[in-house]
């Protein structure tokens, strides 16, 4: 359990956790001259780590770099002053972030009278009334003399006991740098609380926003030697693949799918009840994990945040920053002076659009329930298109194994990266076939719809994948038809008249003589004696039902060609990983220029996608029949 001091300078946070652990964190040399802590210091028990904060307003900013990684507040106030104005701001900041338990050490009993300990217990009770310590015990000590030490060492040690278990080590790993130093024998050094998952030596990791891929060589939790760290433990990582100049305070080491830096986030604000209200487009000062960072609120449904109040807000930060949903952070005005409020992270990839309408601020509200399954099942029934599960995974952080159960859970349909809620998944499938019965309608004289066309006229936005898995279940109980690539209802039939057909089993042959590189309509023609307008006009005829693709001006190869062609590309797609002229000429001989040809048919048809000088397939073969 990671216990953080807070309170007023002089107050004795130091002196205490020395008396506690017999470490002294007063660690550099102008605190040593200056008799208070400038930075974040560090001791550690066997049961518990402390951080050990500064007090002084003019340094809150240290004291934020390492308030968000605390698990249990150590409220330090001294007997002879009692509540001060850093006691008042630290003990608000312990509540923006979300931390409800703690006591409250009453330090230099040994030089206060009974009557001014009476009057600074009552102080202490008016002070913490409303608030998450409002039940925090209170134990007097005097550090130097050691009264009471044992006591409030005794509740800690049970209080860290009681902790165990709860901490969540699901997802990736995530540990907020707040000190780096280079030591002899293990290199750049970076130290920190870490906020999810687990870390052992040998991990690859990511120095996140820089994107600098590192190895953990070794590591330290809880200043003691170990194999692994895990979420909610102080650990030091030796890393190699970086220099020390290369990091920052503020910076992340992230599991590498956890490297998505953010200019901006949706989020849930508070603003302190002693604060004027928050107008929109404020200008800030941004405290996560251990980074401090200029930043614009933007208010969503709302011109102002009332002291005292909560509101939605779409965050703008002045440089990239780490951040995932569940993050806690802390809001100090534009000078840095006082603290206004704080709040927590909802969503990573905030829309652009329609920020402020009535679904977003429903979704806003899920993304705010700590159970992950609410924000799901809503961003399923919204969004007809599926839900991006990488993106959701990656919003909160989610393990594989988690977000399956959490999709079995919802009843999702799942396709691919997508998740659909039962009802969304039975309106595509309506649409679908809605879709198909007005084409017939549009065109009664065409066979039906290709594939592709038909996702687009269901839902533009729905992926090939789940196209393919939509239109299965329909294909399979013959609620739909195939012809060829053509796609159509059952009752709808296109019959040939009875001359085309006769004259299509006439030329057919002559396609079918070199099905990968057919005559041309003028050579069919030609070769059959018959008018050019007239074989052009039946091939017209024959692909709008079906039995022939136009692959390039006046160029027409049957449907059993072009389905062949099909594997093949696909085929050359799974060896190479792409289609190229090359290598499909050199599948079906011939020249380079009809291999050009064909693959630029299927571009045109969205069977494959040209990515410079190759092709890379979108649809599956089955698609043609």
């Amino acid at each position: 359990m990671i216990i953080g001091t807070a309170g007023h300078i002089d107050h004795g946070k130091t002196t205490l956790v020395k008396a506690l652990t017999g470490v002294d964190c007063d660690r550099l040399k102008e605190e040593k001259a200056r008799g208070i802590t400038v930075d974040l210091g560090y001791a550690y028990t066997e049961k518990v780590g402390f951080i050990d904060v500064p007090g002084h307003e003019k340094l809150i900013h240290n004291m934020l770099a390492g308030a968000t990684g605390i698990d249990f507040a150590l409220l330090v106030i001294a007997a002879d002053d009692g509540p001060m104005p850093q006691t008042r701001e630290h003990l608000e900041i312990v509540e923006l972030l979300g931390i409800k338990r703690g006591v409250v050490a009453l330090t230099k009993i040994d030089v206060a009278t009974v009557d001014r300990k009476k009057q600074a217990k009552t102080e202490i009770a008016e002070l913490l009334a409303g608030t998450t310590l409002a039940d925090a015990p209170i134990f007097p000590v005097a550090a130097v003399s050691g009264d009471g030490i044992a006591e409030l060492h005794a509740h800690l040690e049970a209080a860290a006991a009681a902790e165990q278990g709860e901490r969540q080590t699901a997802g990736g790993f995530r540990l907020a740098i707040d000190r780096c130093f280079t030591l002899s024998g293990a290199g750049t050094v970076v130290t920190g609380t870490a906020f999810a998952g687990s870390v052992k030596a040998g991990d690859q990791l990511i120095v996140s926003p820089p994107n600098k891929p590192v190895r953990v060589r070794s590591l330290r939790v809880q200043d003691a030697p170990a194999e692994s760290g895990h979420a909610g433990q102080r650990i030091a990582l030796a890393l190699s693949g970086v220099e020390k100049a290369e990091v920052e305070r503020g910076q992340w080491v992230v599991a590498p799918r956890l490297h998505a830096p953010v200019r901006r986030f949706d989020a849930k604000i508070r603003v302190l009840s002693g604060q004027p209200p928050l107008k929109h487009w404020t200008q800030v000062h941004l405290h996560l994990g251990a980074e401090d960072v200029p930043a614009r609120i933007g208010l969503l449904g709302a011109e102002e945040i009332a002291p005292g109040s909560e509101n939605w807000a779409q965050i703008a930060v002045d440089r990239e920053i780490g951040a995932l949903a569940g993050d806690r952070f802390i809001l100090r005005d534009a000078g840095a002076r006082h603290t206004i409020g704080g709040g927590i992270v909802l969503d990573i990839v905030p829309p652009s659009r329609r920020k402020s309408s009535p679904e977003r601020l429903a979704m806003l509200a899920a993304l705010a329930d700590a159970n992950p399954a609410t924000a799901l099942q809503l961003a399923a029934e919204q969004q007809p298109a599926g839900v991006d599960l990488d993106a959701h995974a990656l919003n909160r952080n989610l393990d594989p194994r988690t977000l399956r159960a959490l999709c079995v859970q919802l009843d999702l349909t799942v396709v691919g990266a997508a998740a659909f809620a039962p009802n969304r998944w039975q309106e595509l499938e309506a649409r679908l076939l809605a879709s198909l019965a007005t084409e017939h309608e549009r065109a009664p004289d065409l066979t039906g719809v290709e594939r592709d066309r038909l996702r687009r006229l269901t839902l533009p936005t729905l992926s090939r994948p789940a196209f393919d898995a939509l239109l299965a279940t329909p294909l399979a109980d013959g609620r739909i038809a195939q012809t060829n690539a053509w796609l159509h209802l059952p009752v709808h039939r296109v019959q040939l008249a009875a001359a085309d057909l006769a004259l299509w089993h006439t030329l057919k042959p002559l396609l079918a003589a070199a099905p990968y590189a057919p005559p041309r309509v003028r050579d069919v023609a030609r070769a059959a004696g018959i008018a050019e307008d007239t074989v052009r006009a039946l091939f017209k005829r024959i692909a709008r039902h079906g039995d022939a693709w136009p692959v390039a001006h006046d160029h027409f190869f049957t449907a059993e060609a072009v389905a062949e062609l099909a594997h093949k590309v696909a085929a050359l797609n799974e060896r190479d990983g792409c289609a190229r002229a090359a290598s499909l000429r050199d599948e079906i001989g011939g020249g380079r220029k009809v291999a050009i040809h064909i693959l630029e048919f299927f571009d045109r048809i969205g069977y494959t996608r040209r990515v410079r000088d190759t092709h890379v397939l979108r649809g599956t073969p089955e698609q043609f029949g």
